[in-house]
């Protein structure tokens, strides 16, 4: 048996090419992002012709893997948690209408916010889907996983929503290959209106769906990926989700837990095992990464006859990522975090690379708005977003993904007039398209910088779906063209951005200016690319 040594992401996209994937659709965002990535650099996928490549944001992704899991083939699509947002309308639909080739859905969490906007917790749209749920606790079961998610995928036509984290999704071990599957054959539905969503059928599907929640439960009631780990200690049972197993573990020499634990990898809860667990046991911990999702299920349908602990009674903290120190306290161990290590050196915040681009447009901008009075320019998603540190501090908000356009629109509605919105390439084929055509229509007095610096640069400088038709896409969503201005963001021509950016702020309708300049770690690669190709 082949063995290799992978990331959690490099583990799920591995395990996709071997399960016999046609595609995989994506957007990057961290910490999903490997999981493409090691697809699109794979020798034995483009080998095997499987589909890959970015789509301009996750609801384009669920969809198109939706239609190939329509045609017969299994799909996978891959996001962030904040990603399955975006997904959501195709993703709650799908449990509806049910699949045809194997679906599986890798949603990628980020407790504690390394790189996000919030703390949620995908386990609750899988949930509010009502569909199966996969989470594993190390690099092997996310391999064995996805194949095992294929499969009960088609077993009961239905999607099924892979959860893991951020420490999983970057963190290596190794893994044992298994064999490949050969890629499904063309095969469309049996039933021609099974994809039709309207009413009469949709009330059709969604009572399958309820009949079908008995056997949900029976498969992880009977799965190898929930078990029960019986000890002689019942002053304690506890419940270990996911990743938090590793976490329990590390604090018993010999791995030896003197406790009951219960391991849930997959949902819906096993309730026989949940039961046994809570008649068997004085008092019932849970450890959960994220939201107390199995917490508040238990106090749900276990009464309130013995103590269940966990993120709601703050016997663990409602937010912030799992450790071992912080479940060795939580059972009653000594806290093992140490004092605190006197810093040799001043931390440092998070600043643009010299040179970037994006500096110069926002001295432009900063030049332009100072005649105005404060809280004028809404912000996106991106690099730029550190335009509202020091020493800019250029914009006033950053929500979600294509919010500034919306929110610049809104504010001027609202009287605040000039309003600006700030954009990066990447993110405006995301989502921003559809609010400049809101502002359009309504003639909104905004304008909007569209930072192009010709890739998705937060994320590891991924192709740009708008790269070489930004100006085609404004004019097309009626921006007059005269009110679309193309600027080169450098110093030596700060004076005339500037008056550039100070005349369309003052026209009365929706101007865009495009500050165009390559990302200058990209183009560092390339020039590299360059040099190691000139030298073989």
């Amino acid at each position: 048996m082949q063995k290799l040594l992978l990331l959690g992401d490099e583990a799920i996209a591995q395990g996709a090419i071997d399960a016999g994937i046609s595609g995989i659709y994506a957007y990057p965002g961290t910490p999903s992002t490997e999981i493409m990535e090691y697809v699109i650099n794979s020798k034995e996928a483009a080998q095997k012709d499987i589909r890959s490549g970015w789509s301009s944001n996750e609801k384009t992704a669920m969809e198109a893997a939706l239609g190939m899991s329509y045609a017969g083939k299994r799909a996978i699509a891959c996001m962030k948690h904040v990603g399955l947002n975006v997904a959501m309308d195709p993703f709650i639909s799908s449990a509806i209408s049910g699949t045809n080739g194997g679906l599986v859905i890798v949603s990628a969490d980020d407790p504690s916010m390394h790189s996000s906007q919030n703390e949620q917790d995908s386990r609750f749209l899988g949930k509010f889907a009502m569909i199966p749920v996969l989470e594993p606790s190390n690099q092997q079961e996310a391999y064995d996983m996805v194949h095992y998610g294929f499969d009960i995928s088609e077993k009961f036509n239905i999607p099924v929503l892979l959860r893991i984290t951020t420490r999983l999704a970057h963190s290596r071990s190794g893994i044992i290959k298994k064999n490949s599957i050969k890629q499904n054959q063309i095969n469309l539905p049996d039933d021609p209106h099974q994809f039709i969503l309207l009413p009469v059928n949709a009330r059709r599907h969604y009572k399958a769906l309820l009949s079908n929640q008995a056997l949900f439960e029976d498969e992880s009631e009977n799965t190898i990926y929930n078990e029960y780990i019986d000890a002689s200690d019942k002053s304690l049972g506890i419940i270990a989700c996911g990743i938090s197993y590793n976490y329990l573990i590390e604090n018993y020499t010999e791995r030896k837990i003197p406790f009951p634990v219960l391991k849930i990898r997959q949902y819906p809860l096993p309730k026989k095992f949940i039961e046994k667990l809570y008649n068997e046991c004085n008092e019932i911990l849970v450890l959960e990464e994220g939201y107390p999702l199995v917490e508040e299920m238990l106090k749900g349908f276990l009464g309130k006859e013995k103590q269940i602990k966990g993120r709601l009674d703050g016997t663990i903290s409602r937010d912030g990522e799992l450790n071992p120190n912080r479940i060795a306290v939580a059972l009653g161990m000594e806290d093992t975090k140490g004092k605190d290590i006197p810093s040799l050196i001043s931390g440092r915040p998070p600043s643009l690379c010299q040179g970037c681009p994006h500096i110069f447009s926002f001295n432009a901008l900063n030049k332009v708005m100072e005649k105005y009075s404060k809280g004028r320019v809404f912000s996106d998603i991106g690099c730029y977003t550190l335009g509202a540190l020091k020493p800019f501090e250029a914009i006033n908000t950053c929500i979600d993904m294509g919010a500034s356009i919306t929110m610049a629109k809104g504010a001027a509605d609202a009287g605040l007039i000039p309003s600006v919105a700030v954009i990066g390439d990447s993110t405006f084929s995301h989502s921003g398209m559809t609010g400049l055509l809101d502002a359009v229509n309504d003639k909104s007095s905004i304008t909007v910088l569209i930072l192009d610096n010709a890739t998705t640069a937060m994320t590891g400088g991924q192709n740009s779906s708008a790269n070489g038709k930004i100006e085609d896409i404004c004019e097309a969503l009626g921006v007059e063209y005269e009110h679309i201005k193309v600027i080169d963001p450098l110093q030596k021509f700060h004076e005339i951005n500037v008056e550039i950016m100070k005349n369309e702020i003052e026209y009365n309708g929706v101007s865009v200016i495009i500050p165009r300049r390559e990302c200058i770690q990209t183009l560092a690669k390339k020039m590299k690319a360059k040099k190691a190709k000139r030298t073989t």
